[in-house]
């Protein structure tokens, strides 16, 4: 284990420091691909695709067969909104995301986190339960489709905010140490102890 001499201290926790940022960044992208990835699923069943539609099922299934305006309109609101998700989530690692205002990335990112953990990590705690006999449904219940919705589609949800969460998380870090020390350069860390000065060949003295 590598310890600063500067200040005695293991050198672990900095380097834990160094990676949560690209761990922020690569959560950043893959949040966005599964973003960009489930809006295509959606507009190619709005647009009349059947390829998976089974698994599905129920109101979605019914309204994307019977075809019309309606299954348009719904696929294209959808897609849109998952859009906007996928490029908040590129917004927080990519250089053009300094244009928008900091809170209102932050809170953004915050709340698509939320809706997304919470939206399916509901949906697959109670898929899981109806899959295990936890909870027995009065009516028939479509076990394809309860068993691809719990593994796949709901559980899409609950990691694609998982993801948004670690690198809105990131964001948050970065963001306030940059707030807190502007002139610092990413990824910087201090190695002064207070009450104590550089000296010029990289020891230090008492002031």
């Amino acid at each position: 284990m590598s310890v600063d001499r500067a200040t005695g201290h293991s050198g672990w926790p900095r380097l834990a420091a160094a990676r949560w940022p690209s761990a922020g960044i690569a959560a950043a992208y893959a949040a966005s691909l599964a973003a960009y990835a489930h809006a295509i699923m959606d507009l190619y069943w709005g647009l009349g695709g059947h390829a998976l539609l089974s698994t599905v099922g129920g109101y979605p299934e019914r309204l994307a067969r019977q075809g019309g305006v309606l299954p348009v309109l719904l696929a294209l609101s959808a897609s849109a909104a998952q859009l906007i998700v996928g490029l908040l989530a590129l917004a927080l690692v990519r250089p053009w995301g300094q244009v928008i205002p900091r809170a209102l990335l932050r809170l953004g990112s915050a709340a698509a986190s939320a809706v997304l953990v919470l939206y399916g990590g509901a949906l697959v705690l109670t898929g899981t339960l109806v899959l295990t006999g936890a909870i027995r449904p009065s009516g028939g219940v479509d076990w394809t489709a309860m068993r691809w919705h719990t593994g796949v589609w709901d559980m899409w949800f609950l990691v694609w905010g998982i993801l948004l969460s670690v690198a809105s998380a990131s964001y948050w870090r970065r963001t306030a140490r940059a707030a807190t020390n502007p002139d610092a350069p990413p990824g910087a860390v201090s190695r002064r102890l207070p009450g104590r000065a550089s000296c010029p060949n990289g020891g230090e003295k008492p002031r």
